[in-house]
């Protein structure tokens, strides 16, 4: 599949001419709790000639494709990318700090990586999965529960408690985010891990009271603690310099 991904991102490139600066994958893949029928979620940041960004008027800035080999990817233009990394969006920063690369130039991402660090602001990042949480909330417990709705609800409260206790940018690896919680968990949720790995994305197989109870623990924990968090504000010309040093 890897050579599918690659021969894919060759094939975006010389149709827009562009230049991919990296691609990784994505969500359930990325996370370390996929099913065998999970997407192949591809995310890139790429760049045009310098010339595309002396423009009066603004252009497209994402591209985006679906294949029937379930590649689903999705790009942004550097300059869009820097905006986003700047409100300390979570979904980019995902990307940013996926263990599964594809293709990257070393230098960009290390120094993105930096610039996210610097710049990090919890309440835009514990906004963003506490109110993922929410949503994902609903099911816990209810028949509409499934072994994907169980981890996208565990991982969105486990990485809103993570930036309350660490100030942060939680970490992508699903297990990286095991030391929020005792140790008596681990297996299990380990084993669940391995039993979602063999089922489909809808299974709904049973989930321990045990289980979903951590989880309603960590959000309770997770609305008491949120006011506490302090709003940092991005260094913009930090951002403009990246930006002008790789157009």
């Amino acid at each position: 599949m890897k050579r599918k991904i690659l021969e894919k991102l060759k094939e975006i490139e010389r149709a827009n001419d562009i230049e991919i600066l990296f691609a990784v994958e994505s969500g359930s893949r990325a996370w370390g709790f996929a099913s065998p029928d999970s997407d192949y979620d591809i995310r890139f940041v790429y760049r045009h000639k310098k010339e595309w960004y002396l423009n009066l008027w603004d252009k497209k800035d994402t591209i985006e494709f679906m294949t029937e080999n379930d590649l689903d990817g999705s790009g942004w233009d550097i300059r869009k990318a820097l905006k986003l990394l700047a409100k300390s969006n979570a979904s980019f920063t995902d990307w940013l700090f996926s263990p599964v690369i594809y293709r990257a130039n070393s230098e960009f991402v290390e120094g993105m990586k930096s610039l996210a660090n610097r710049n990090f602001n919890p309440v835009a990042g514990f906004h963003h999965f506490h109110s993922m949480n929410k949503g994902f909330e609903e099911t816990l417990g209810t028949e509409e529960m499934t072994l994907k709705s169980y981890f996208y609800t565990i991982r969105t409260a486990l990485c809103a408690n993570w930036i309350l206790k660490n100030n942060t940018i939680p970490p992508v690896c699903f297990r990286d985010l095991f030391s929020l919680l005792e140790k008596d968990y681990h297996s299990k949720i380990n084993d669940l891990i391995e039993l979602k790995s063999k089922r489909i994305e809808k299974s709904t197989e049973k989930v321990s009271v045990e289980l979903i109870d951590v989880v309603r623990g960590i959000i309770k924990e997770n609305n008491s603690l949120k006011d506490k968090l302090v709003n940092v504000k991005a260094n913009q010309e930090d951002f403009n310099n990246f930006f002008l040093k790789y157009i």
